[in-house]
Formats: C-alpha cells, structure tokens, sequence
C-alpha cells in the first residue's frame, strides 16, 4: 500500500475529483489518502466526504487519515509517494479581495488575478515561503515522493520548486487536455470531425499554443478553424465569450489553452482605461475572480449536505493527477501535458523558464519531450509572460523589494496602464495591505 498526500485538502470539491478518481483505480484504491489543512472546519468536511466516499465507491479498502496544523504536517507527508498540492494561502478573504481593490485605486482593472499581473505577482509572493516549509519536510520525511502541483500562479510556483529544491516537481493544469475539444465544439466543428483528434500543444501554462491539430486521418483542421473564428470575431453571436483567444488566432495564427477571461489581462491590448470600448467589445468580464468566489462559497453552503451525507459519489474526472499516479505505479505509459523546468525543451524560450509540454508519465517518472523552436510570435508572447514569472520568483527568493518593482514593471497589463513611480507605489500599498501574509522584504 502506498501514501497520497493531499495539502489543502479543505478545498472540498477538488479533493473529492482527485482523491474520487484515485479510489475508482485499481492501482490506486487501497492507497492511504492523507488529508492537510490548516483550517478544522474545512478539514474535518472533507475528511467525512472522503470516508464516505471510500465506502461508497471503493469499498472501504483506502485508509483515510487527517492532519490539521503546521506541527503536524510532517506527519501528513511522511512516507508519501505522491503529495498533491491544491493550498490557497489567504483564500478570498483577506488576500484575493486585496489583489482586486488595492489596484483599483490605481485604476488598474484585473479579471482574475491569479496567474500573472499584480495579482499573480503578490499570489506567488505569499505561497511560495509555504512551498518552502513544504519543501524542507519533504526532504525529511519523503524526498523521493511527487509533487503534483495545481496551485496557481501554476508556472511561478511549480517554477520555484524545480529550480531551488529537490522535490520531483510537475505542475498540473486543467485546461490542456479541453483546449482543442472545447475549440472545435464552439466553431460547430466537433460533431463533424473524424475522431481521434490529433493536437500538438507547447508554450506555458495559461497560453500553451495549439500548434497543430488534425482530424483522424491527417487533415489540417486550422484552415477551416481560422474561418470559422474570423466570421465570429466580425459578428459575435450573443453571449459568445471566447473572442480575446480568437483574435489571438487572428494576429498571432495560434489558439492558446486558457480561457479568454485569463487571456485578457496577460498582455497590453485588450484592458485599457483609455479604450472602455475594448471591454465591451471583446466581452472581458473584470473582477470575473472575486465574483466566482462569492458564487462558490454561496454554493458551497448549498452543497454542504450533500457532500457530508452517505449518497456521495464520483465518476472519474479528466484530471491528470490520478492517471500519473497510476501510471508511475503500474508503468502503463500515458501522456499529459505537464508544467516542467525548460532547459532547452522549447528552444526559443530561456532555460530557466517553466514550460508547459507534452510529457511521457511511466515508472521512470514526468519525461517531457523535446518540443524546439515556438514559432517568433508565440516565443514572443510567452516571453512577455515568463519575464514577469522569473522576477517573482526572485523576488521571494532573494526578499528585495527592487525584484517586486520590477516583476511588477515587466508585466505587460500593468505597465501598458500605469507609469513606473505608480508602479513602485502600488506595490508598495499592497506589500502593506497584505503583512502578515508576506515575509519580510528589503
């Protein structure tokens, strides 16, 4: 019997896909699963959830332990051979509300704040010193042990890990494996295209690029997606929301991985002060984030029961967790497309970056593949990205203030709307608004 270690496992739902998909394995199901968490409420919902589960679906053959608090974590992560990460470190409130309003005050919109511009830049600052600690009992208690990584900002954490520990370390994103299904399904092409579907995608997480894609037999399916996405970018039918990555197709010739919400705000031409009409025009839904959290937490309160009753079940999602896992533990091969440290993978991006690829799981482990050149303009707009990514996690390694400044002066939004003292002043009102959550910076 092997050892699942699931850190922040008061995130009810996305322990209940993971852990759910893991028990429906045969390879899996009699693991021990051990859940962590720092809040007793959510800790202890979750740990009923998952004993109900276990009896439910898997016949009671997994044993299911809790961890609540920093002075037991080791003894959560002792012995695992997989540790999957899923912390928020400040939740909605305080943090996630501070990300949003402290800006605003600088008229500096955001949509959702998590992966890049400020607000992915002070999400980073204060998870990566708990990736640290989580890092150094690692080391202690299971240094052989995976590290699957689905905390957000996806790149600049799972960035932090490979480069400055020595924990197995892949970042796991949800929107790689629908990219080219969910793209052909609003263009009207699904139905019609013969299956298997077969897609190339490289680049970062959150703008990975679909570079190539074909039908069963061999066909080039972007000739007909670039038409069908031209005649919708020059009349939106009502409610379609996708259009920020369509015109991505437009000007750069590529489709990329994330939602269009998220697309928005990692560059400099679609949230503009001085151009409102842009917002509207390509349907960018600002403060999208905040107003989420409010949604889930109202959900949660309705879901609650439901989830800490004996009728809970689970039929296995498409998340990659599980399947590595099971992959690593029976050598069936399986492919993902897994957050990992470049060196030369994509060879028009810097070494040091935290690419996203097409990656080989077996029992050797995450063996991503070798991708070369991203055409320029995709390298280009990756690297806008990666700017801002390799300064934040200097920042909070090195604990200077001036490596704030400038990741914050290098992401592509914030700059395009806010002059340099303004920058330094805002990151300065947010390195107040969140102490208590930030170490200390010079």
């Amino acid at each position: 019997m092997g050892k699942i270690t699931f850190m922040g496992a008061g995130s009810t739902v996305f322990a209940k896909n993971v852990i759910g998909d893991s028990m429906l394995s045969d390879a899996l199901c009699d693991f021990e699963y051990a859940l962590y968490d720092i809040d007793p409420k959510r800790l202890e919902e979750s740990y009923i959830m998952i004993d109900c589960l276990n009896k439910n679906i898997n016949g009671g053959r997994a044993k299911v332990t809790k961890y609540l608090g920093v002075e037991n974590r080791k003894d959560a992560l002792r012995g695992a051979d997989f540790v999957v990460n899923a912390i928020q470190v400040g939740l909605y409130e305080p943090c996630t509300v501070t990300d949003f309003e402290v800006p605003k005050k600088y008229a500096l919109r955001q949509t959702i704040a998590d992966t890049l511009g400020i607000g992915g830049i002070f999400r980073a600052l204060r998870t990566i010193p708990v990736l640290e600690d989580f890092a150094a009992d690692m080391a202690q208690v299971c240094p052989k042990a995976y590290f699957l990584n689905y905390t957000n900002p996806m790149a600049m954490l799972s960035g932090y890990m490979q480069r400055y520990t020595d924990i197995r370390t892949v970042g796991l994103c949800h929107s790689v494996q629908v990219c080219a299904s969910s793209l052909l399904k609003e263009l009207g092409m699904y139905d019609d295209v013969k299956k298997p579907i077969r897609e190339k995608i490289a680049g970062i997480n959150h703008m990975a690029w679909l570079l190539e894609i074909e039908d069963a037999d061999g066909n080039d399916l972007y000739p007909e997606i670039k038409r069908r996405a031209f005649e919708i970018l020059d009349n939106p039918p009502e409610n379609f929301k996708d259009l920020v990555r369509l015109e991505y197709i437009r000007r750069f010739g590529y489709y990329c991985t994330e939602s269009s919400e998220h697309n928005a705000e990692y560059n400099m031409f679609f949230i503009k002060d001085k151009y409102p009409e842009l917002i509207e025009r390509y349907r960018i839904p600002l403060d999208e984030y905040p107003r989420r959290c409010v949604n889930q937490i109202a959900r949660w309160e309705n879901d609650r029961k439901l989830y800490l009753t004996n009728d809970v079940s689970h039929k296995r999602s498409h998340e990659y967790a599980s399947r590595i896992m099971e992959s690593i533990v029976t050598n069936v091969p399986y492919q993902i497309g897994g957050n990992v440290l470049n060196n030369g993978l994509i060879t028009n991006l810097v070494k040091d970056a935290c690419v996203e690829v097409p990656c080989l799981v077996n029992k050797l482990g995450i063996q991503p593949t070798y991708v070369g050149d991203l055409p320029v303009q995709c390298a280009a707009m990756n690297m806008t990205n990666i700017n801002v990514q390799l300064l934040t996690i200097e920042a909070a390694v090195t604990k200077k203030k001036d490596a704030i400044y400038q990741a914050a002066m290098m992401d592509p939004h914030t700059a395009s709307e806010l002059s340099i003292d303004d920058i330094v002043a805002l990151c300065d009102d947010l390195i107040e608004a969140h102490k208590g959550w930030l170490p200390e910076y010079h």
